[in-house]
């Protein structure tokens, strides 16, 4: 196992654990690799400075760090967080489908509830400009985030 500190190209810099060098590379081609701050899938590798364990190391040396990776690290982290959490218990994952949902909601032809999901560029363009309301949201939905 090898620990990357991973930085994405909005300067999000997060720790993550692969099983090889060559494993991160082949996550990061199939875009499985995403910023854990904003879902972004532009990452890269950041500058690490090794850690070197001298004989006289104990373990507790090596392994605390000080950070506590289990809570957010700012309030922008924990305002995503509840975000993201809100969005998940109040409205319905439509997944690739949301262009489509979206524009059979504000045509009539099925009824309003809070949805969301994923649309690329294009779909996202094309239901600005038929006068659908979208937003786009900072965050990947929980099941695809690493």
């Amino acid at each position: 196992m090898i620990k990357y500190t991973l930085k994405c190209a909005d300067g999000h810099g997060f720790e993550s654990w692969f099983a090889s060098a060559d494993a991160f590379d082949g996550l990061k081609a199939a875009g499985h690799v995403s910023c854990a701050i904003c879902g972004s899938a532009n990452v890269d590798k950041a500058i690490m400075a090794p850690r070197v364990r001298t004989a006289r190391a104990t373990e507790t040396d090596v392994s605390d760090t000080g950070t506590d990776l289990s809570q957010p690290g700012s309030e922008v982290e924990a305002a995503l967080i509840q975000m993201r959490e809100t969005v998940e218990k109040n409205a319905t994952y439509v997944g690739g489908n949301f262009a489509s949902e979206a524009l059979a909601q504000h045509l009539g032809e099925q009824p309003d509830r809070p949805i969301w999901g994923e649309a690329n560029r294009e779909e996202a363009k094309r239901l600005i400009e038929d006068g659908v309301p979208v937003a786009p949201l900072p965050f990947v939905p929980s099941r695809k985030a690493n």
